[in-house]
């Protein structure tokens, strides 16, 4: 597998597995699966409610430790300092893990400096190996930047070749921040799987839309983390290093930019408040 390195060295695959919106019931079998087709990279969220579906699936595995990156994130209602500690033993234990290779704060609400100042911590034990931020827009992540120690490593936000964030990604990267996509696939909106300039590319690769979507993102050294519940459509997703799009093709898909959310903005106010109020628990 491909890895990008992190801005404390720490290598991270550039391609992975998701879990958004699987249901804890099938999550196993999935992340199963998705470590059988060779997926190192496992993204989950406390919010999610499959952290321990997703830990079953690494203990049975039998996979040496080292050689997986598993990312997961705090909720909005668990921002601040003593909360963020807390979440993050409530989440190793559901993981079965003593370290985490990536914590991020989920949303950009909340007690985000309290949160930060737990995380590294953390980060300076050794408990997790990199932290970052999810769904943060540049004003915020440069807000938390300049007033804290550590950079974050990661910012995973909506990219895709709808909404593909490349002023976003130039920030980061004169900031020393990775970014990671999810909703790699807009969740096919816009007719993403039968779009015909995708299709096109497609086909004179031999290649599926998805194959030419993800393959399109990590040219553009963009981390992704594509989520299925199929064993073949896994297989599919991973199977995107033995080809290359012509700078004619990435052209191409940059022309498909529409330059705004496919799902929420961040700055609505009736936004904010949904996700800054939603509880994940008692």
């Amino acid at each position: 597998m491909h890895t990008v390195t992190l801005n404390n060295g720490v290598q991270m695959p550039i391609l992975g597995f998701g879990v958004y919106q699987i249901p804890p019931g099938r999550t196993e079998q999935a992340v199963t699966d998705a470590l059988a087709a060779g997926y190192r990279l496992l993204d989950t969220a406390a919010a999610y409610g499959n952290e321990q579906a997703v830990g079953r699936a690494i203990k049975n595995s039998g996979i040496p430790r080292e050689e997986l990156f598993v990312t997961t994130k705090v909720w909005v209602q668990d921002t601040g300092e003593e909360n963020t500690h807390r979440a993050f033993d409530t989440s190793l234990r559901n993981l079965g893990l003593d370290y985490l290779d990536l914590y991020l704060i989920h949303q950009p609400f909340g007690d985000v400096y309290g949160s930060w100042r737990a995380m590294e911590n953390l980060n300076r034990e050794g408990r997790a190996k990199a932290i970052g931020v999810s769904n943060f827009y540049p004003d915020r992540l440069i807000d938390l930047s300049d007033h804290n120690e550590i950079t974050p490593s990661v910012n995973q936000i909506e990219t895709h070749p709808f909404f593909q964030r490349t002023t976003d990604q130039e920030l980061m990267r004169e900031r020393g921040v990775q970014i990671e996509s999810w909703g790699p696939f807009a969740e096919g909106k816009n007719n993403l799987f039968s779009h015909p300039v995708l299709g096109e590319i497609g086909a004179q690769h031999g290649k599926t839309v998805a194959q030419v979507v993800l393959r399109w993102l990590v040219q553009r050294q963009v981390v992704v983390i594509p989520k299925s519940v199929r064993a073949d459509r896994m297989a599919e997703n991973i199977d995107v290093f033995d080809f290359e799009l012509t700078d004619d093709q990435m052209a191409r898909v940059a022309a498909l930019d529409t330059g705004r959310s496919q799902f929420f903005a961040h700055w609505d106010p009736a936004a904010v408040s949904q996700i800054g109020n939603a509880r994940i628990h008692d």
